[in-house]
């Protein structure tokens, strides 16, 4: 009798614990959030990636009652503030603000510190927006099949600026070199702006660039879009073709932002999140901005799920792109 006493004390001290840790649990996920929440990103402020931010913490604030604060931890391709989060509570109050950078960057450094797969749940997509092939109006070419035959005859003279190695403006490049067979310089900057500013100048010859960076050049006459990377025409570019159009059918790239949380975050949390988010997407605020911006609001469902199923593939593609173009930052 004494025995089972004994037993029955035992049982009930291991598990009197572990009940009320999950119910303290339980109630700090029903009750989530109830501080404010720090979304990162890996960028310097002012960058398209940072403004995105902003807006959507500003929307995601209203929703879910609690300030969303944007921290930047700017350097190495968006690497340290990802390696941030990564290293975080996993709680739900830090966020990262994830790009086709990270998706880049798993093949193109050898010795990153986190994995992007394995140390971050995903939330969802935020954005995307097109990147578009613009040239100096002084030059020939007006069409993809121009800048071809152009590239074919002067190989390695034709320059194709970019914000960095590894970027999606310089990966765009490398993509049509491999498609077309074509031997284009590329020439690095240190960011958009200043490549922008040399092609403005007759420095270098063309770019990739993304679209909200190189569209109010467009509009005002001092840059040529030849085409969009995108599978359809895009608004703001209505009269420019795809390069879909233009014959190259595979060549689609969409720079894109997501939002992730450090792995093992409670799936409460991450569905609360998720639900902020796609609300805040339909905010008029939002929508106007995106409009304006060139920014593109994913489809609906705009599920974890998707998220993560649309980053291994851009991990798989740019995997390839990496290996062809026999690139490397380190």
């Amino acid at each position: 009798m004494e025995s089972k006493r004994l037993i029955k004390a035992m049982l009930l001290a291991t598990t009197l614990p572990a009940l009320m840790l999950n119910g303290t649990l339980a109630t700090a996920q029903d009750s989530y959030p109830s501080r404010p929440i720090t979304m990162v990103v890996g960028y310097s402020a002012g960058g398209a990636t940072d403004i995105l931010a902003r807006l959507i913490a500003k929307s995601l604030t209203d929703e879910l009652k609690q300030s969303v604060i944007v921290e930047n931890k700017a350097g190495a391709n968006s690497n340290i503030g990802a390696e941030f989060v990564a290293r975080a509570k996993n709680d739900g109050y830090t966020i990262y603000v994830g790009t086709i950078a990270n998706t880049i960057n798993r093949s193109l450094y050898k010795d990153l510190r986190y994995d992007f797969v394995k140390d971050f749940d995903p939330i969802g997509l935020m954005a995307t927006i097109p990147n578009v092939l613009v040239v100096n109006p002084k030059l020939p070419f007006k069409t993809v099949q121009d800048y071809i035959r152009y590239a074919k005859e002067n190989p390695g003279k034709l320059t194709c600026a970019s914000s960095g190695i590894g970027s999606s403006i310089n990966m765009s490049c490398e993509l049509f070199k491999i498609q077309t067979g074509t031997d284009i310089l590329h020439v690095p900057y240190r960011g958009s702006g200043p490549a922008v500013k040399d092609l403005l100048g007759g420095q270098v010859a063309s770019m990739f660039d993304n679209l909200p960076s190189s569209l109010p050049h467009i509009q005002a006459g001092n840059l040529r879009p030849i085409a969009t990377t995108t599978s359809k025409r895009v608004n703001s570019l209505h009269d420019t073709p795809t390069f879909t159009e233009e014959g190259l059918t595979d060549f689609v790239v969409h720079s894109w932002f997501g939002l992730n949380v450090p792995a093992g975050t409670p799936e409460p949390i991450i569905k609360r999140l998720n639900e902020a988010l796609n609300k805040a997407l339909n905010n008029p605020e939002v929508v106007t901005a995106y409009n304006k911006n060139g920014f593109t609001a994913p489809e609906q469902p705009n599920s974890p799920e998707g998220l993560k199923k649309y980053t291994q593939a851009e991990i798989d593609k740019w995997q390839l792109v990496v290996e062809k173009a026999h690139l490397s930052a380190n």
